[in-house]
């Protein structure tokens, strides 16, 4: 059973690391590609993100949808891409927890490019400390005032 266990992981390892790749032929238009090494380490992140905000997550993650959310970006060029997309994927797990799970992927896939680009002007660290920070406040605050009228604490 360890054998196939091992078999069926490298197979899966395999298929996202080609299924991330064909991004490529979307993002080498805004002059940005991914190699295989870089795919490869950007799944491992994946990994390790999952594990430290304790979450579970099925298929093949959120690594495209923020390839082609963000790759025609101003702020991302292919000296930073591999980095951002690591720190975008970080960011994004940690701000998933943050908001109790209250927003779909896209909804905050769509945040955070739109703060990334205005307000944050490429800065990851202002989109994560601040920006995303209060937005998952707000989220927590809404969700906490809808759950009080829920239960009839009004």
């Amino acid at each position: 059973v360890l054998m196939e266990e091992k078999y069926y992981l490298q197979w899966m390892k395999k298929n996202q690391i080609e299924s991330v790749l064909q991004t490529n032929q979307y993002t080498c238009r805004f002059g940005l590609s991914l190699s295989e090494e870089d795919t490869e380490i950007l799944i491992k992140e994946r990994f390790h993100n999952l594990k430290e905000q304790q979450r579970i997550e099925f298929g093949e993650g959120i690594l495209k949808k923020l390839i082609f959310a963000f790759c025609d970006s101003d702020f991302i060029f292919q000296e930073n891409y591999r980095e951002t997309l690591m720190r975008l994927q970080e960011i994004f797990y940690l701000y998933k927890n943050e908001s109790m799970d209250e927003l779909t992927d896209d909804e905050l896939i769509s945040y955070m490019r739109t703060a990334f680009d205005e307000e944050c002007q490429g800065s990851l660290d202002y989109l994560s400390d601040t920006c995303l920070e209060e937005f998952a406040r707000n989220v927590r605050r809404r969700t906490r005032r809808f759950i009080g009228r829920y239960r009839g604490d009004d």
